[in-house]
């Protein structure tokens, strides 16, 4: 979240470059400004704790407990590599010290950075990942120290204005060489500070069927795009909103298009519910937008009467009195009543059935972040058809989260939880056309409702 956004709203909180990398090549950081800041539903319990059975034990730990839950047709896939991916928001150093009321209840040893980067390290190793999208980093240099003794480099986008933190993606060296990297400022584009990132990935080598596995195999002409995000905060800018994800997805289609890319998956923490006009927009590649307050575009409305929870506000469906200024922020242009983009893009989580009471009827997590004032789901993967989510790690009961008070917690290191999926590379791989929409398709649909 954007830091700005949470000292003006205390009440609510969910905030090209190309060319080969070397295998050995450093964690690098990119700056946010050239004179500043350079620098299984089955559960599968092979390779997670099991709540121990007829044993006196805390029933909150096991609700708390974060199984694998595999699809239904995990075996019917084809055994054409998979890989295991991160998406998490690791709660930024200096957004926590600066919004105490958010932390009240959490014990202040639980909020340190050398306790919670050790919770964080412990976490991740128990699910393997082989590519981490992170969000409110600002201690990259020693995350980057930490991840490197697991055999991960990485690469960092600093936000721009005041803000310390950032995103940064991480890979396994040793699977994955990084042929380009692309980076969003979206103050570029007078979107905030807010920035995202791009990364285009060889595959080196590939976990072939049921992980994890001592056999691989090479992938020599496969590549992969990985996009991470974090989308601003404030529920009151939809237009910002909007225009971030608009572009976000323009730009990964046209880096797509470029390195003839069919694989592609995008992580972050989005700062919308799963029932938000937001959320649509990615899902169904288009929304009426001027239907909706843009106050109401990510499903953010404060409520009085629960303070830790976001509700929707679905009564202004009528037109809600765009400015011309705040469509062109939404959509780059003043004319359009119609946003579109050019992907099919899916949720991991959604595309698994879960346990119900651990999902919400679209099939997301109840929750993906706690803090005093907000429980809810924010965070998301989203995949093209290139790729099938063959297992994703759940979430925790909400009712072992909502006893601890808030996060971070002795268990978990940050105030969101981690999400986890392991996909496979499809046949629909090499089937553009599956996961396009197309420019001319994606244009025709845009001028039907050019003023």
């Amino acid at each position: 979240m954007v830091a700005e956004d949470r000292s003006s709203l205390a009440g609510l909180r969910h905030g090209e470059r190309s060319g080969a990398q070397s295998n050995s090549s450093p964690c690098r950081r990119r700056s946010s400004n050239s004179n500043q800041n350079k620098r299984r539903s089955n559960i599968d319990t092979s390779t997670s704790h099991r709540c121990p059975r007829r044993r006196k034990i805390d029933e909150t730990r096991c609700r708390e407990h974060r199984p694998w839950v595999s699809s239904p047709s995990s075996q019917e896939l084809s055994c054409q590599g998979r890989f295991v991916m991160v998406s998490y928001n690791i709660l930024g150093v200096e957004n926590a010290s600066k919004h105490p009321d958010l932390y009240h209840l959490v014990d202040p040893e639980n909020l340190r950075w050398d306790r919670r980067k050790r919770r964080i390290r412990r976490e991740l190793r128990r699910y393997d990942p082989d590519i981490l999208c992170f969000q409110e980093v600002d201690h990259f240099e020693d995350l980057a120290d930490l991840l490197h003794k697991d055999g991960y480099v990485g690469v960092y986008q600093a936000r721009t204005g005041d803000a310390n933190d950032g995103c940064a993606i991480f890979w396994r060296d040793k699977q994955f060489s990084l042929l380009h990297e692309e980076n969003i400022q979206y103050r570029e584009f007078g979107l905030r500070d807010n920035v995202a990132q791009l990364c285009v990935f060889k595959v080196l080598d590939a976990h072939p069927g049921n992980r994890p596995s001592t056999e691989k195999t090479s992938q020599p002409d496969r590549k992969l795009l990985v996009g991470n995000v974090h989308i601003l905060f404030n529920p009151n800018r939809g237009d910002v909103k909007l225009g971030q994800m608009r572009l976000l997805l323009e730009k990964a289609h046209k880096v797509s298009r470029k390195w003839k890319i069919t694989s592609m998956v995008i992580g972050g923490d989005f700062n919308s519910l799963p029932q938000s006009a937001l959320y649509r927009f990615i899902a169904n590649s288009m929304l009426d937008y001027l239907k909706h307050d843009r106050r109401a575009i990510s499903g953010q409305i404060s409520d009085s009467h629960h303070q830790r929870s976001f509700i929707l506000q679905t009564r202004r469906a009528a037109r809600c009195g765009w400015t011309e200024e705040e469509r062109l922020l939404a959509t780059g242009r003043r004319d359009l009543d119609l946003l579109v983009h050019p992907l099919r893009l899916r949720s991991a989580y959604a595309g698994i059935p879960g346990d119900g009471g651990r999902r919400d009827w679209l099939g997301e997590p109840q929750l993906t972040s706690f803090h005093g004032k907000f429980m809810g789901t924010v965070d998301y993967i989203w995949h093209s058809a290139g790729l099938e989510p063959v297992r994703v790690v759940e979430m925790p009961a909400i009712r072992a989260v909502r006893g601890l008070g808030g996060l971070p917690s002795k268990k978990w290191g940050s105030d969101h939880f981690s999400l986890v999926c392991e996909f496979a590379f499809t046949a629909e791989d090499d089937n553009g056309d599956d996961v396009f929409h197309g420019t001319d398709v994606s244009c025709q649909m845009q001028q039907t409702f050019v003023r």
